[in-house]
């Protein structure tokens, strides 16, 4: 309960209640509107309290995904540190480590098709890299000036 009380989420308290109260606030205004005869209000005065029920929402989905996770581990999806549960070629991975033995991460292994090294030359290649190459040179050119 203490990671619930750090700076960062002494913020998002505070904010989840000014949002929400704001709404709820707006939405009173609307309906205070409706009743004086503004009939486009109704729809706002029940649109205001969505909107606050969908920050309380995101408040309480935030609060249990960090009770969820380990102490001390907070990272951002996509900032976890890829190289930290892989083990160094040639160590061993035993279960007192940060990975458990028999379980790896999956490594992907991308493969470039290599060009035959013996084979034809496919000469729509050939024109097309010729095209490039063309291109590049000639920076201010367009596809219809080439000469070829």
């Amino acid at each position: 309960m203490k990671r619930l009380w750090t700076p960062a989420w002494i913020v998002r308290h505070v904010a989840m209640v000014v949002l929400a109260g704001g709404c709820l606030g707006l939405g009173w205004w609307q309906v205070t509107r409706a009743a004086e005869g503004n009939s486009i209000s109704w729809g706002y005065a029940i649109e205001w309290p969505v909107f606050a029920g969908f920050v309380i929402f995101v408040w309480w989905r935030e609060l249990r995904h960090a009770l969820r996770s380990p102490v001390g581990a907070d990272p951002a999806p996509g900032e976890a540190d890829p190289a930290a549960d892989v083990a160094a070629p040639g160590e061993r991975v035993t279960a007192g480590s940060a990975t458990p033995a028999g379980i790896r991460r999956p490594v992907r292994v991308v493969r470039a098709p290599g060009a035959p090294a013996d084979g034809p030359e496919d000469d729509d290649l050939v024109a097309y890299n010729r095209y490039l190459a063309w291109l590049n040179a000639n920076p201010g050119a367009g596809p219809g000036d080439y000469p070829g």
